[in-house]
Protein backbone atom coordinates (compact mmCIF):
# COMPACT_ATOMS: atom_id res chain seq x y z
CA UNK A 1 0.00 0.00 0.00
CA UNK A 2 4.08 2.30 -4.34
CA UNK A 3 3.58 6.02 -4.34
CA UNK A 4 6.82 8.15 -4.20
CA UNK A 5 7.30 10.75 -1.64
CA UNK A 6 9.15 13.96 -2.14
CA UNK A 7 12.19 12.12 -0.99
CA UNK A 8 11.89 8.88 -3.15
CA UNK A 9 10.50 7.21 -0.70
CA UNK A 10 7.56 4.37 -0.99
CA UNK A 11 4.61 4.87 1.10
CA UNK A 12 2.73 1.93 -0.15
CA UNK A 13 3.42 -1.39 -0.73
CA UNK A 14 4.04 -2.10 -4.71
CA UNK A 15 1.68 -4.90 -5.33
CA UNK A 16 2.03 -6.77 -8.72
CA UNK A 17 -0.82 -8.86 -9.48
CA UNK A 18 -1.13 -11.60 -12.45
CA UNK A 19 -4.44 -12.50 -14.10
CA UNK A 20 -4.30 -15.68 -15.84
CA UNK A 21 -7.18 -15.47 -17.45
CA UNK A 22 -8.81 -18.72 -18.88
CA UNK A 23 -5.37 -20.35 -18.98
CA UNK A 24 -3.08 -23.12 -17.32
CA UNK A 25 -5.18 -26.23 -15.52
CA UNK A 26 -4.32 -27.10 -11.97
CA UNK A 27 -1.41 -28.92 -12.71
CA UNK A 28 -0.07 -26.65 -15.06
CA UNK A 29 -0.54 -24.27 -12.09
CA UNK A 30 0.93 -25.96 -9.73
CA UNK A 31 3.99 -25.68 -11.97
CA UNK A 32 4.39 -22.37 -12.46
CA UNK A 33 3.56 -21.01 -9.03
CA UNK A 34 6.24 -23.09 -7.82
CA UNK A 35 8.40 -22.09 -10.72
CA UNK A 36 7.91 -18.61 -10.16
CA UNK A 37 8.65 -19.12 -7.05
CA UNK A 38 11.76 -20.76 -7.19
CA UNK A 39 12.90 -17.69 -9.73
CA UNK A 40 12.28 -15.20 -7.21
CA UNK A 41 14.01 -16.62 -4.68
CA UNK A 42 17.11 -17.85 -6.67
CA UNK A 43 16.38 -13.38 -7.27
CA UNK A 44 16.61 -12.48 -4.08
CA UNK A 45 12.95 -11.35 -4.29
CA UNK A 46 11.79 -9.38 -1.02
CA UNK A 47 8.44 -9.93 -1.20
CA UNK A 48 8.14 -7.11 1.64
CA UNK A 49 9.16 -4.40 -0.47
CA UNK A 50 6.75 -5.57 -3.49
CA UNK A 51 3.96 -8.37 -3.05
CA UNK A 52 3.12 -10.78 -5.57
CA UNK A 53 -0.55 -12.47 -6.39
CA UNK A 54 -1.42 -14.38 -8.31
CA UNK A 55 -5.16 -14.92 -10.41
CA UNK A 56 -5.66 -17.98 -11.53
CA UNK A 57 -9.05 -19.79 -12.49
CA UNK A 58 -11.34 -20.73 -10.40
CA UNK A 59 -10.52 -24.39 -10.66
CA UNK A 60 -7.34 -24.24 -9.92
CA UNK A 61 -7.50 -22.54 -6.64
CA UNK A 62 -7.39 -25.22 -4.13
CA UNK A 63 -4.54 -26.65 -6.10
CA UNK A 64 -2.54 -23.67 -5.64
CA UNK A 65 -3.83 -23.07 -2.13
CA UNK A 66 -2.50 -26.45 -1.02
CA UNK A 67 0.96 -25.62 -2.64
CA UNK A 68 1.62 -22.08 -1.19
CA UNK A 69 0.58 -23.25 2.26
CA UNK A 70 2.32 -26.66 2.30
CA UNK A 71 5.35 -25.08 1.12
CA UNK A 72 5.01 -21.80 3.25
CA UNK A 73 5.17 -19.65 -0.63
CA UNK A 74 5.33 -16.15 -0.22
CA UNK A 75 3.05 -15.23 -2.53
CA UNK A 76 -0.77 -14.59 -3.00
CA UNK A 77 -3.28 -15.73 -5.03
CA UNK A 78 -7.21 -14.63 -5.52
CA UNK A 79 -9.96 -15.26 -7.63
CA UNK A 80 -10.55 -13.58 -11.29
CA UNK A 81 -14.26 -12.94 -10.32
CA UNK A 82 -17.16 -13.48 -7.53
CA UNK A 83 -21.33 -13.68 -7.32
CA UNK A 84 -22.97 -10.74 -5.70
CA UNK A 85 -25.38 -13.41 -3.55
CA UNK A 86 -23.78 -15.84 -0.91
CA UNK A 87 -25.39 -18.80 -1.83
CA UNK A 88 -28.87 -20.55 -3.64
CA UNK A 89 -29.92 -21.04 -6.91
CA UNK A 90 -27.26 -19.19 -9.04
CA UNK A 91 -25.80 -21.81 -11.07
CA UNK A 92 -22.11 -21.70 -12.16
CA UNK A 93 -21.83 -18.80 -9.74
CA UNK A 94 -19.17 -18.41 -6.60
CA UNK A 95 -19.37 -17.06 -3.69
CA UNK A 96 -17.08 -14.84 -1.42
CA UNK A 97 -17.25 -17.59 1.55
CA UNK A 98 -16.33 -20.27 -1.15
CA UNK A 99 -13.31 -17.70 -1.69
CA UNK A 100 -12.98 -16.80 1.46
CA UNK A 101 -12.35 -21.05 3.03
CA UNK A 102 -9.75 -21.41 -0.04
CA UNK A 103 -7.76 -18.27 1.91
CA UNK A 104 -8.13 -16.26 -1.13
CA UNK A 105 -6.75 -12.31 -0.20
CA UNK A 106 -8.09 -10.92 -3.32
CA UNK A 107 -10.60 -11.08 -6.36
CA UNK A 108 -10.59 -8.97 -9.39
CA UNK A 109 -14.22 -7.22 -9.75
CA UNK A 110 -15.00 -5.42 -12.85
CA UNK A 111 -12.27 -6.43 -15.34
CA UNK A 112 -13.66 -5.03 -19.09
CA UNK A 113 -13.72 -8.64 -19.64
CA UNK A 114 -16.68 -9.22 -17.52
CA UNK A 115 -18.10 -5.65 -18.42
CA UNK A 116 -17.84 -6.54 -22.16
CA UNK A 117 -18.59 -10.16 -22.99
CA UNK A 118 -20.67 -10.49 -19.88
CA UNK A 119 -22.98 -6.92 -19.76
CA UNK A 120 -21.63 -6.61 -16.33
CA UNK A 121 -23.33 -2.82 -15.24
CA UNK A 122 -21.57 -0.25 -12.46
CA UNK A 123 -24.21 -1.48 -10.23
CA UNK A 124 -23.45 -5.16 -10.76
CA UNK A 125 -19.52 -4.44 -10.15
CA UNK A 126 -20.44 -2.55 -6.51
CA UNK A 127 -22.98 -5.29 -5.61
CA UNK A 128 -19.98 -7.91 -6.19
CA UNK A 129 -17.69 -5.24 -4.68
CA UNK A 130 -19.79 -4.93 -1.32
CA UNK A 131 -20.12 -9.01 -1.63
CA UNK A 132 -16.10 -9.73 -1.43
CA UNK A 133 -15.83 -6.71 1.57
CA UNK A 134 -18.27 -8.92 3.20
CA UNK A 135 -16.35 -11.92 3.38
CA UNK A 136 -13.36 -10.37 4.03
CA UNK A 137 -11.89 -10.20 0.58
CA UNK A 138 -9.77 -7.31 -0.91
CA UNK A 139 -11.50 -6.67 -4.21
CA UNK A 140 -9.70 -5.35 -7.21
CA UNK A 141 -11.69 -3.00 -8.48
CA UNK A 142 -11.27 -2.68 -12.86
CA UNK A 143 -12.08 0.14 -14.55
CA UNK A 144 -11.27 1.52 -17.94
CA UNK A 145 -12.47 3.77 -20.94
CA UNK A 146 -12.26 2.12 -24.37
CA UNK A 147 -10.57 4.26 -27.23
CA UNK A 148 -14.48 5.75 -28.03
CA UNK A 149 -14.81 6.60 -24.45
CA UNK A 150 -11.16 8.41 -24.74
CA UNK A 151 -11.84 10.37 -27.55
CA UNK A 152 -15.24 11.64 -26.31
CA UNK A 153 -14.66 11.77 -22.86
CA UNK A 154 -11.42 12.69 -22.13
CA UNK A 155 -8.70 9.75 -20.12
CA UNK A 156 -10.15 9.81 -16.82
CA UNK A 157 -13.78 10.73 -17.19
CA UNK A 158 -15.21 6.91 -17.33
CA UNK A 159 -12.99 5.43 -14.75
CA UNK A 160 -13.69 7.81 -12.21
CA UNK A 161 -17.65 7.34 -12.87
CA UNK A 162 -16.80 3.62 -12.72
CA UNK A 163 -15.22 3.48 -9.42
CA UNK A 164 -17.40 6.33 -8.13
CA UNK A 165 -20.33 3.84 -8.11
CA UNK A 166 -18.06 0.59 -7.68
CA UNK A 167 -17.13 2.50 -3.96
CA UNK A 168 -20.88 4.00 -3.08
CA UNK A 169 -21.65 1.37 -0.98
CA UNK A 170 -18.54 1.37 1.68
CA UNK A 171 -17.00 2.64 4.35
CA UNK A 172 -14.00 4.46 5.24
CA UNK A 173 -11.06 2.10 5.73
CA UNK A 174 -12.34 -0.73 3.88
CA UNK A 175 -9.09 -2.30 1.90
CA UNK A 176 -9.47 -2.10 -1.59
CA UNK A 177 -7.52 -1.49 -4.86
CA UNK A 178 -7.87 -0.04 -8.13
CA UNK A 179 -6.87 -1.52 -11.18
CA UNK A 180 -6.49 1.50 -14.37
CA UNK A 181 -7.11 -1.09 -17.26
CA UNK A 182 -7.33 0.89 -20.37
CA UNK A 183 -9.60 -1.05 -22.39
CA UNK A 184 -7.75 -0.22 -25.58
CA UNK A 185 -3.95 -1.03 -24.14
CA UNK A 186 -5.09 -4.67 -23.28
CA UNK A 187 -3.45 -7.05 -25.40
CA UNK A 188 -3.11 -4.41 -27.80
CA UNK A 189 0.65 -4.85 -26.79
CA UNK A 190 0.11 -0.47 -26.65
CA UNK A 191 0.30 0.42 -23.18
CA UNK A 192 -0.55 3.75 -21.90
CA UNK A 193 2.48 6.45 -21.31
CA UNK A 194 3.45 6.31 -17.69
CA UNK A 195 2.21 10.32 -17.77
CA UNK A 196 -1.33 8.87 -18.62
CA UNK A 197 -1.66 6.54 -16.43
CA UNK A 198 0.06 9.03 -13.45
CA UNK A 199 -3.17 11.47 -14.50
CA UNK A 200 -5.60 8.83 -14.54
CA UNK A 201 -4.72 7.29 -11.46
CA UNK A 202 -4.19 10.77 -9.38
CA UNK A 203 -8.10 11.03 -10.42
CA UNK A 204 -8.83 7.77 -8.96
CA UNK A 205 -7.21 8.28 -6.08
CA UNK A 206 -9.54 12.07 -5.10
CA UNK A 207 -12.71 9.87 -5.81
CA UNK A 208 -11.33 7.44 -3.09
CA UNK A 209 -10.40 10.39 -0.95
CA UNK A 210 -13.63 12.04 -1.59
CA UNK A 211 -15.69 8.49 -0.88
CA UNK A 212 -13.79 7.09 2.23
CA UNK A 213 -11.49 9.94 3.39
CA UNK A 214 -8.09 11.54 3.14
CA UNK A 215 -6.43 8.38 5.02
CA UNK A 216 -8.52 5.37 3.26
CA UNK A 217 -6.87 7.38 0.14
CA UNK A 218 -3.49 7.61 1.33
CA UNK A 219 -3.38 3.64 1.46
CA UNK A 220 -5.19 2.42 -1.31
CA UNK A 221 -3.12 1.29 -3.68
CA UNK A 222 -4.03 2.07 -7.31
CA UNK A 223 -2.59 -0.69 -10.34
CA UNK A 224 -2.06 -0.19 -13.81
CA UNK A 225 -2.86 -3.39 -16.14
CA UNK A 226 -2.49 -3.33 -20.04
CA UNK A 227 0.08 -4.18 -21.91
CA UNK A 228 2.68 -4.41 -18.86
CA UNK A 229 5.76 -5.99 -19.91
CA UNK A 230 9.10 -5.89 -17.97
CA UNK A 231 10.97 -3.39 -20.22
CA UNK A 232 8.30 -0.84 -19.75
CA UNK A 233 7.16 -1.56 -15.66
CA UNK A 234 10.07 0.94 -14.57
CA UNK A 235 8.46 3.67 -15.94
CA UNK A 236 4.73 3.29 -14.42
CA UNK A 237 6.50 2.74 -10.82
CA UNK A 238 8.31 5.99 -11.24
CA UNK A 239 4.63 7.61 -10.94
CA UNK A 240 3.68 9.08 -7.50
CA UNK A 241 0.19 7.29 -7.60
CA UNK A 242 0.89 4.08 -9.55
CA UNK A 243 1.31 1.74 -7.12
CA UNK A 244 2.39 -1.69 -8.98
CA UNK A 245 0.56 -3.97 -11.98
CA UNK A 246 -2.11 -6.12 -13.18
CA UNK A 247 -0.67 -8.17 -15.23
CA UNK A 248 -2.59 -10.22 -18.16
CA UNK A 249 -0.31 -12.29 -20.62
CA UNK A 250 3.04 -11.59 -19.51
CA UNK A 251 2.03 -12.93 -15.83
CA UNK A 252 1.91 -16.97 -17.80
CA UNK A 253 5.59 -16.21 -18.42
CA UNK A 254 7.59 -16.91 -15.44
CA UNK A 255 10.66 -15.22 -16.84
CA UNK A 256 8.59 -11.94 -17.99
CA UNK A 257 6.25 -12.10 -14.85
CA UNK A 258 9.77 -12.22 -12.46
CA UNK A 259 11.07 -9.14 -14.59
CA UNK A 260 7.93 -7.13 -13.87
CA UNK A 261 7.90 -8.28 -10.38
CA UNK A 262 11.83 -6.77 -9.40
CA UNK A 263 10.74 -3.68 -11.32
CA UNK A 264 13.01 -2.21 -8.47
CA UNK A 265 16.43 -2.87 -10.61
CA UNK A 266 15.23 -0.78 -13.20
CA UNK A 267 13.72 2.18 -10.98
CA UNK A 268 16.32 2.47 -8.51
CA UNK A 269 14.52 2.98 -5.35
Amino acid sequence: MAALTNDGARTRVPLLAGNWKMNLDHLQAIAFVQKLAWSLKDARHDFASAEVAVFPPFTDIRSVQTLISADRLPLKFGAQDISAHDSGAYTGEISGAFLKALDCTYVIIGHSERRTLHNESDEQVAAKVTAAVKHGLVPVVCVGETAEDLEEHGPSAVPVAQLRVALAGLQAGTDVVVAYEPVWAIGSGQAATPEQAEQVAAALRSVVAELLGDETAAETRILYGGSVKANNIAGFMRQANVDGALVGGASLDVTEFSGIVRFQKHVGT
